[in-house]
């Protein structure tokens, strides 16, 4: 990693990534959860979420729990190792 990844360092992106990483991999994380994790409100994490989609850091599955409609977020297999790399390049 020549440089810092932007996408990344931004701090609810950080914490976004950081709580995913946390999880064993392909575990999702339910979008209520990753909220107060990121301490973030519903419209600012949505799009700080949609930036991580976009880069191919995060995967989100949308659908029903009990008729009610439930996102959740994962760190795809890219994210990850973009987060080792951000992590290796701060020490």
């Amino acid at each position: 990693m020549a440089e810092l990844d932007a996408i990344i360092h931004q701090p609810v992106r950080l914490k976004i990534m950081a709580a995913l990483k946390a999880l064993p991999p392909g575990e999702l994380l339910e979008f209520v959860r990753l909220k107060k994790l990121a301490e973030a409100s519903e419209g600012n994490l949505g799009a700080h979420i949609q930036t991580l989609e976009e880069a191919g850091y995060v995967a989100v599955e949308k659908d029903f729990a009990d008729k009610r409609p439930r996102t959740r977020v994962k760190l795809t297999r890219e994210g990850r190792r973009a987060f080792e790399d951000y992590v290796a390049y701060r020490q």
